[in-house]
């Protein structure tokens, strides 16, 4: 009996079809969530102990990040087993309790699949490496050297060096886009494409509600390995790479972003559509993010929903960069579906990365709420967690190992979430070390410590959740453009009888502005928006927001 046939019954939940639309999802980094067998790093029994406060904080689903058998050079996302359950995080019978428990609280479950490449120690890479004539000879993307024996072409890593490794066993070059142990799969092979739709089948009979897809505009290559133009400076950004990376460089028309994408991301949404599986595409590509989401979520059988990179970014979003972000959304994705998010496991925690004050994070945690789209909230994000200090001897994350001082990796937004003030590790662990040091400066902003604290900040976030929650028109409403005026960024949301208008001051320095026509009552006064006043202006304080709605019907 394979895996696929031994699928576990009655775990499927009975859910709307398009419940991801408008969804809070709350992303957990099982390393470093919660250790339940005192080994210094979390695990899926862990989680299932913590779901209940991830429930009250009323969110809609959860995102874990890879959990499946790996040699973890990438900390999971280099999967030597896509059916199984690393036995550092647990088993599959923890992952069947994940599932059970969280349905149970009425939290959806999405899982990250990376399937746009393996662990050099996955079994079919192992096969495939073997000789030019096996059954899966062509399962990964090996070229021949050039005459000097220089790589085939100049496509690069976004971890750095060229995109190509050599391998003596076949004499070729394989691709990786990613570490030189995480080969890229090829996607022109129908036999690939098959066994990871098969990937897909199996977690959704195991109960999952959905899918957050690592680097899915990666995919598909260019199957003539066509040479990546260099990139004009002025065109250069770091919103996907740091800007030491020479990945940079280059516009990566030929490595990713290939228009053969759109026909296996219809084969996935086929293979969901049963279930009322949803997924959301993590699209990384610094020139055009939004462009492509557009594309990746067009229509009813392509993605739900897709993140680009634009609020991900170092710069803190000023108000006429989220109107004009938000505009160019309008123009190329006006039919699909954004999933925005300030923090990840991959870039350094906003309120460190912009500089946020604590008045500053509820205004934005206020306004990611109101916004167009989807929601990813990244662990510890509610309780205003800066970025780690880790020095340099405690690294773990590759990236930040080659490209050190400059760039310190992922490993500052990736410590261990604080539970207690109490504990040597907040509660985390009872090991004597762990994976990645405990911050000395989150255990005072741990869970237990705000909750007891009515001014906390994970308190607003509770609230700015069950408000949007309240207000059909922030979570599946259209809008009507997001405008800025100095520094208010404000908009309306509209959905069947109700309209809900939303302004907020992104400054620490007061702003006025008028309100629209017509007779509003306000809201939101639990989120410190502002009254309207008599001659029905808005004076907004220092970041702070106004709320206000009017039945339509």
């Amino acid at each position: 009996m394979t895996k696929l046939e031994a699928l576990v019954p009655g775990k499927v939940l009975d859910k709307e079809q398009d419940w991801w639309r408008g969804a809070v999802i709350y992303q957990i980094y099982p390393r470093s969530f919660q250790d339940s067998n005192g080994d210094g790093i979390g695990d899926l029994a862990g989680i299932v102990q913590r779901l209940p406060y991830i429930a009250s904080l009323g969110v809609d689903a959860i995102w874990i990040s890879p959990f499946f058998t790996s040699p973890m050079k990438d900390f999971g996302y280099d999967v030597s087993d896509y059916c199984d359950v690393d036995p550092m995080f647990g088993t599959l019978a923890d992952f069947d309790a994940v599932v059970e428990t969280a349905h149970g609280l009425g939290l959806k479950v999405m899982i990250d699949l990376v399937l746009s490449h393996t662990s050099d120690r996955h079994p079919w890479f192992a096969e495939s490496r073997a000789s030019r004539d096996n059954d899966k000879a062509d399962w990964y993307v090996w070229a021949d050297p050039k005459p000097d024996g220089t790589p085939p072409n100049n496509w690069l890593s976004i971890f750095g060096g060229s995109a190509w490794q050599w391998d003596a066993r076949r004499e070729q070059y394989y691709l990786h886009n990613f570490l030189a142990s995480q080969p890229d799969l090829n996607f022109h092979e129908p036999q690939v494409q098959e066994a990871l739709l098969d990937v897909a089948r199996f977690w959704l009979h195991r109960g999952v509600d959905g899918f957050r897809l690592d680097t899915i505009n990666f995919y598909v290559h260019d199957a003539q390995l066509r040479d990546n133009p260099p990139l004009p400076a002025d065109k250069r950004n770091a919103n996907i790479a740091p800007s030491v990376n020479p990945y940079n460089h280059q516009e990566h028309l030929y490595s990713k972003n290939q228009p053969e994408n759109l026909d296996f991301l219809r084969k996935l949404r086929a293979v969901m559509g049963p279930f009322n599986a949803a997924a959301v595409g993590e699209v990384g590509d610094a020139q055009r993010g939004l462009e492509i989401m557009g594309e990746y979520t067009a229509g009813d059988d392509l993605m739900q929903m897709c993140y680009a990179f634009e609020f991900l970014a170092k710069d803190q979003p000023t108000p006429a960069r989220i109107a004009s972000v938000m505009e160019r959304v309008d123009e190329v994705a006006a039919d699909g579906w954004a999933c925005w998010a300030f923090s990840n496991h991959d870039v350094m925690r906003h309120a460190t990365r912009w500089g946020l004050t604590p008045a500053a994070q509820r205004a934005f945690a206020s306004l990611v709420m109101c916004l167009r789209g989807s929601v990813c909230l990244y662990q510890g994000e509610e309780l205003g967690l800066p970025e780690a200090d880790v020095a340099f001897e405690d690294l773990q994350d590759p990236y930040g190992v080659e490209f050190w001082p400059e760039f310190k990796g992922r490993d500052g937004c990736r410590t261990p979430m604080v539970w207690e003030e109490s504990n040597l590790h907040g509660g985390f662990s009872n090991a004597p070390k762990t994976w990645l040091p405990v911050s000395h400066d989150h255990v005072h902003r741990a869970v237990a410590v705000q909750e007891e604290d009515p001014g906390a900040l994970i308190h607003h976030y509770r609230r700015a959740i069950a408000f949007r929650h309240a207000h059909p028109a922030l979570v599946k409403g259209d809008h009507d453009g997001v405008k800025a005026e100095g520094d208010v960024v404000y908009f309306t949301r509209m959905h069947a009888e109700e309209e809900v208008f939303c302004a907020f001051n992104l400054s620490d320095t007061p702003s006025d502005l008028a309100l629209p026509a017509g007779t509003w009552t306000p809201v939101g006064a639990e989120l410190g928006g502002a009254h309207v006043s008599a001659d029905n202006k808005l004076h907004l304080g220092p970041w702070q927001p106004c709320f206000a709605v009017r039945a339509t019907g």
